[in-house]
């Protein structure tokens, strides 16, 4: 394995780590809609079940998402190849893609839908897993706009 895919691969295995384990302990330590305020009116922790997409959209579609998710993944292994060495920023967008999607996917397989906690309250509830998926795509549309 090159050292690019050990960027790649250890970010996305620390995301899934993070991932999952912040999602067990609100799974063993919340009711489901269960809240608590953080910092009040403004961070709460919010056990919440979303078989959906982002923002809860597409409820009921988990099938749909788990095949979406292999393939996404599929395309990542294919990418990987393509990418340079001295590419890091692309290797870590990659990797935390790789990690997000991953970390989603097990919840869609075990669980039947993901869990989300991070509430905001001007925003969706989300996770560890959404907040790596949407950092690497902010960072690969700067990278491919930047080609």
């Amino acid at each position: 394995m090159g050292k690019k895919n050990i960027l790649i691969f250890s970010t996305a295995l620390i995301i899934v780590i993070l991932d999952q384990l912040t999602k067990l302990l609100i799974r063993k330590n919340f009711k489901l809609n269960e809240s608590i305020p953080a910092i009040k009116n403004f961070f709460h922790l919010t056990y919440v079940q979303n078989t959906g997409s982002a923002f809860s959209l597409f409820q009921g579609f988990n099938i749909f998402f788990i095949i979406f998710s292999i393939i996404v993944i599929g395309i990542i292994f294919y990418y990987i190849r393509k990418i340079k060495q001295n590419e890091k920023l692309m290797q870590l967008a990659i990797g935390l893609l790789l990690g997000g999607t991953i970390g989603n996917l097990l919840d869609r397989i075990f669980i039947g839908a993901v869990t989300d906690f991070i509430d905001f309250r001007i925003w969706p509830v989300f996770n560890i897993a959404d907040s790596a998926v949407t950092i690497s795509v902010v960072l690969l549309i700067i990278l491919m706009w930047e080609k």
